[in-house]
């Protein structure tokens, strides 16, 4: 078995929070799965999903592809939701 801590529940505006010790190398931001099983609680961290790519740092350096301004092609939602 593993090291075992107390942890305190508190009130964090509408829900509740567990405040877990530093010592468990969690950092601000790691996203937690949390499990119920007839009343026992486990959590894991989320595997990071490292199947994505990070495109922000080339965006502009195709040549000829431009994003458009966002007001291209306004929508008039009003018009939309009263033709339907």
């Amino acid at each position: 078995m593993g090291r075992e801590f107390d942890a305190k529940v508190f009130k964090s505006g509408n829900s509740v929070a567990l405040r877990l010790p530093k010592s468990l190398g969690l950092k601000p931001g790691d996203v937690m799965r949390v499990r119920e099983n007839e009343g026992n609680l486990t959590a894991q961290p989320v595997p990071v999903d490292g199947d994505r790519i990070n495109l922000h740092g080339i965006y502009g350096s195709v040549p000829g592809i431009t994003r458009p301004p966002c007001d291209e092609n306004p929508r008039d939602w009003y018009r939309a939701s009263s033709d339907g």
